[in-house]
């Protein structure tokens, strides 16, 4: 079997390269990514891209026709990846993680590609109310990242041809990575407890996410990968997570506090309700793969942060300014005009090395 898999280099990649070739030990995986975080590793023991058996480096935009021959599988994580960033390029996240989706899965389809896997979010859910979200529910995106998804999803459910097109509603992904991202709710709660012994919850603690561990969404897209038209029909939509992590986010501040005994968690009890909040149904990925179902439990995905930290010696108590928050690393590529506004590598990025 011969995979592409988009945006490998990010958080989730090294998870999904490492299930693959676990799982497919004789497949031929090939990466492909922009490369604007592939110096943030955080797992320096070996190059996780070790695994594939190659590695090229190019702009969803521009991505050549070229590149989907062969290929029997199409894993696209590529994306602007979350809403901090979806806001401040806004314009970039329409044109990235929709437009260019889309035209790569119609390249794809043309190719002869057979299997399609998106990378969507249960962030299209936004602000719901009356119980946990099924897919056909109502979506009420408040992001330019939720909305450039659903985009997508709309655009691929018109792609033609008889490729096979799985859109994983992923819950918030959490947990170690060899490219660790601490703008998420569960990792910014470990890293915050390990440097200063609290966690600041900004809002009321109320608003519902769901979770899923990397090492969980790397399964999924095993799944999504392989699956067959008569399992789920040739295009399909999925909430990809599990019923029992859906969490309150005081919750998520408790579970951390308790494996860090010590730590001192405070809650803006007075604080305006977080505008996003939202249960998920994973019924549909629970009758459709039941063999990929998530294992990772919230300890584990607790424990393995924390101890993936420590190794680290991570002590930074302004990691919120670091390289493990995607939006500051953006931002120094553009302060150092490595990039352009509208995220292409600049003609001018190689300047500070001639100096």
């Amino acid at each position: 079997m011969r995979v592409l898999i988009t945006g490998n280099l990010g958080y989730v990649g090294p998870a999904v390269v490492r299930r693959l070739r676990a799982t497919m030990p004789n497949a031929y995986l090939h990466g492909f990514d922009s490369a604007f975080f592939a110096h943030c590793l955080t797992d320096v023991e070996a190059l996780p891209e070790r695994l594939l058996n190659n590695q090229s480096f190019g702009d969803i935009r521009s991505i050549s026709p070229d590149a989907l021959e062969g290929f029997d599988a199409v894993v696209h994580l590529a994306a602007v990846s979350n809403d901090p960033m979806g806001s401040r390029f806004s314009d970039v996240t329409q044109a990235i993680n929709q437009d260019a989706s889309i035209s790569l899965a119609e390249l794809a389809s043309k190719s002869g590609v057979k299997n399609f896997v998106f990378a969507s979010s249960c962030s299209v859910y936004g602000v719901a109310d009356g119980g946990p979200r099924r897919e056909e529910d109502p979506l009420n995106p408040i992001t330019a990242y939720a909305a450039s998804k659903i985009g997508t999803e709309q655009g691929l459910g018109r792609v033609e041809g008889g490729m096979t097109i799985t859109c994983l509603r992923f819950a918030t992904a959490c947990g170690m990575s060899s490219r660790l991202r601490l703008d998420l709710v569960l990792n910014d709660f470990v890293a915050a407890a390990l440097t200063s012994g609290r966690i600041s919850v900004l809002s009321d603690g109320t608003p519902w996410r769901p979770l899923i561990d990397t090492e969980d969404m790397a399964r999924a897209i095993e799944w999504a990968a392989t699956r067959s038209v008569a399992n789920g029909g040739r295009f399909l939509v999925v909430n990809a997570g599990t019923d029992s992590a859906n969490y309150q986010v005081r919750d998520l501040a408790a579970a951390v506090a308790e494996a860090l005994p010590g730590t001192e968690v405070s809650i803006a009890t007075d604080a305006p309700a977080d505008s996003r909040s939202y249960q998920v149904n994973f019924a549909k990925y629970a009758q459709l793969a039941p063999q990929h179902q998530p294992i990772m439990a919230l300890d584990d995905s607790i424990r393995n942060l924390i101890k993936g930290l420590r190794e680290l010696q991570f002590g930074d108590e302004n990691f919120r300014t670091s390289s493990m928050i995607r939006l500051r690393v953006l931002q120094d590529h553009l302060e150092k005009q490595r990039l352009t506004e509208d995220l292409f590598w600049s003609r001018f990025s190689g300047k500070a090395a001639d100096a």
